[in-house]
């Protein structure tokens, strides 16, 4: 039997990048995949690139807590429950502090962290009925180790790092069965990320973090998150899975 099999996944930022990789790896598992992303034309085109056609395109502010509470009711009633929730939905802006507008800050903690929160409160009772719910936030190596130039995206994932864990610790304190974890990707090479590996100089820069010698792929991540997903990790919450070439071995 497949790793996800027949189980009802609600993946964010899903029209591209990591989280299209990973919304494809979950239906290749066997899961019926719900995509959300604010990207109306790329979810379209992320829905049409999946396999299988029992999945769901949702068009998502993640920082909207009134389309929160509205997805949540919509879940319940066409299914019940939620099987696995992948908080992926996220942007970076750098730059040195001083240069870093409040305007600037609040919309990465806001897309990076306060959406985790929202997405956890509202999608907490459904991953509860389903007996074995498990949570998946994207953090970052950020989260773990800083770097100048990136003060609010270091916040914002040194945040989701924090919160899973107490989300774990709460989660196992009330014996619900909803295990949570966070993942911590290196240098992935993605839409969002295009631009830097385009500049030779920091291409070159970002190489040179990367023990492995190689910038990573989506789908290394995607199959990190199956994992995180899948019965294969039950003994895990709370915990953060580093996948970074050894960027942050160093």
């Amino acid at each position: 039997m497949s790793a996800l099999q027949d189980r009802i996944a609600l993946v964010t930022g899903a029209a591209s990048g990591i989280g299209l990789a990973t919304a494809r790896r979950f239906a290749d598992e066997g899961a019926q995949v719900l995509i959300a992303d604010l990207d109306a034309a790329g979810l379209t085109r992320a829905l049409d690139a999946m396999p299988g056609s029992r999945h769901e395109a949702i068009t998502l502010d993640v920082t909207d807590e009134p389309a929160w509470i509205a997805l949540a009711s919509r879940i319940e009633r066409q299914f019940g429950h939620l099987d696995v929730l992948f908080n992926n939905a996220g942007f970076g802006k750098f730059g040195s502090i001083a240069d870093t507008s409040l305007d600037m800050w609040r919309s990465v903690i806001g897309v990076n962290l306060d959406s985790i929160f929202l997405a956890t409160k509202y999608m907490l009772p459904l991953l509860e009925a389903s007996g074995h719910g498990s949570i998946i936030n994207m953090s970052s190596i950020r989260g773990i180790a800083a770097a100048p130039d990136c003060a609010s995206y270091c916040a914002a994932k040194g945040g989701v790092r924090m919160f899973t864990k107490a989300t774990a610790l709460e989660c196992a304190a009330a014996g619900n069965g909803v295990r949570a974890n966070s993942i911590h990707p290196g240098h992935v090479a993605t839409p969002l990320t295009a631009a830097a590996h385009g500049d030779p100089q920091v291409a070159r820069r970002l190489l040179d973090d990367v023990p492995i010698g190689r910038i990573g792929v989506p789908e290394e991540i995607a199959d990190a998150v199956v994992f995180l997903a899948s019965d294969a990790a039950r003994y895990m919450t709370g915990a953060e899975l580093v996948v970074d070439g050894g960027s942050t071995a160093q």
